[in-house]
């Protein structure tokens, strides 16, 4: 989404480096840069033009303070990034939990703006936090609107209540009505109501919503935009905060190719926050939205607090601590743990997203575009045709077994050799990083990390290389 606005912010700021001593026209240039970045991701105006004050002003000031030799660059740098996490929300609100459950969400929004998948993603994400949800499905204008949201439903194990198969017909103010006392009896800690959406906004679209929200009296009104909506953003989001009014903002469609101005115009103008952001198709592609971690992205610091998470929810805890042991005991990385950590990434999602959170990720749009996401499934596949024993042992691995791995994987023999070069030369890697030096063409000044500390049974012995030739070989076993 902000790939093009990243890629503008780096070069300005590059360029911004490479001057040591920072004048007031270098400041004045930087600001037209911002502007022009802004202007093209469609920001509105306003909220540019707030903007670049803010930090013109704070720029100025901080200038006469700075001494010679000092990361001048960096110094506005921090300005601007703190200016940009303010435009965004500064901090990040949450669903505020009723007293009295249920707590009761209804979502609001145009057409197309991903409402009733929203719901569901919504759903899931409050369920595995071990909510109890339920889904009302008071959509009764979009064709198929009321099936698509059970069938979501059915996929991720939430019930839904929809009395009324819609496609035009039926109330909606009675089923949402209806659909609050049956979570009541029900026992369920949360509603979401999905409401019908217009292709734009109508009095009728707006009679609907009020009438809804009147009626069910929701303890968070949130309000879903497509990110890609461009400049009209600001105008649906007044239109609607002006009619049936909301609480939070969600914002649907993060991963398109749109410049993303709404996320950088709608908080600042309304003074509502962004609440989540929805980032694929997927029920999973879904987060809360933390304001310092999209300034950070933005300014193409990357996204490592999120990738991190991410990480921790698909890697097995007991791997991971069987992994550690084993390498503090200074057992080998086999290919039996390379295989639960290729599970294990393949758990994150798509690899194109994870590497588009790296710091610089800009700067390499077109490799993370052309990424293989089926490499990983391509290498599972190879390793497992593998038995244990190749698995805990690649030195077995003489030309007879490759060619059988490599039918059993329906993948070429020169790929199996690529996958045992490649783990072997990492298995290395490993061995030289636990003993205290670094593989070489590593960086120099991390060569003098400590060696990670090693159970006495793990460094009693070393084993020493075997020749390859038969007779010197028996010779060294005789010794």
């Amino acid at each position: 989404m902000f790939d093009a606005l990243s890629a503008r912010f780096a070069k300005t700021f590059g360029n911004l480096r490479s001057k040591g001593k920072i004048s007031s026209s270098d400041i004045d240039s930087v600001l037209d840069e911002i502007t022009s970045a802004l202007l093209e991701a469609d920001v509105a105006k306003e909220v540019v033009d707030l903007f670049t004050e803010r930090i013109g002003a704070q720029a100025a000031a901080l200038l006469p303070t700075l001494q010679a030799g000092s990361n001048q660059a960096q110094a506005i740098f921090d300005v601007v990034n703190s200016e940009l996490i303010k435009i965004l929300g500064s901090e990040g609100r949450r669903i505020r939990f009723a007293k009295n459950p249920p707590t009761v969400i209804m979502l609001a929004g145009l057409q197309g703006a991903g409402k009733t998948t929203l719901a569901a993603k919504l759903a899931k994400f409050y369920k595995d936090q071990g909510n109890t949800p339920l889904l009302i499905a008071a959509d009764l204008q979009r064709p198929n609107a009321v099936t698509q949201l059970q069938v979501l439903g059915e996929q991720i194990g939430v019930p839904v209540f929809a009395p009324e198969q819609g496609n035009g017909s039926g109330n909606a103010v009675e089923v949402a009505r209806d659909g609050i006392a049956f979570a009541q009896s029900k026992v369920h800690n949360m509603v979401i109501v999905d409401t019908a959406g217009r292709l734009g906004v109508d009095d009728e679209l707006m009679d609907e919503a009020i009438a809804i929200r009147n009626q069910i009296q929701p303890h968070e009104i949130l309000f879903v935009i497509d990110s890609m909506i461009g400049q009209s953003a600001i105008a649906t989001a007044r239109a609607f905060e002006q009619g049936v009014g909301f609480d939070g903002l969600v914002l649907t469609k993060l991963d398109g190719d749109a410049r993303g101005g709404a996320a950088l115009s709608i908080t600042e103008v309304l003074k509502r926050p962004i609440m989540f952001v929805s980032t694929g198709e997927k029920i999973s592609d879904f987060d809360l939205f933390y304001p310092e971690r999209m300034a950070s992205r933005i300014l193409g610091l990357g996204d490592v607090a999120t990738l991190a998470e991410q990480a921790k929810k698909a890697l097995n805890p007991e791997t991971s601590a069987k992994l550690e042991e084993k390498f503090a005991r200074g057992d080998d990385f086999t290919l039996e743990d390379f295989l639960e950590q290729l599970e294990a990434m393949a758990n994150m999602g798509s690899m194109g997203k994870l590497l588009s959170m790296l710091p610089g990720a800009a700067s390499m749009k077109k490799q993370i575009e052309n990424f293989d996401e089926s490499e990983i499934v391509r290498t599972k596949a190879i390793v497992q045709s593998m038995t244990p024993h190749e698995r805990r042992d690649v030195k077995v691995l003489n030309g007879t077994r490759r060619a059988r791995i490599a039918r059993g994987s329906g993948r070429a023999v020169s790929e199996v050799n690529s996958l045992v070069e490649r783990f072997s030369a990492a298995q290395k890697a490993m061995k030289q990083m636990r003993n205290g030096s670094m593989p070489a063409g590593m960086p120099a000044a991390m060569s003098g990390m400590p060696a990670i500390p090693a159970s006495k049974s793990a460094v009693v012995h070393k084993k020493k290389s075997k020749s390859g030739n038969p007779a010197k070989r028996a010779a060294e076993e005789r010794g």
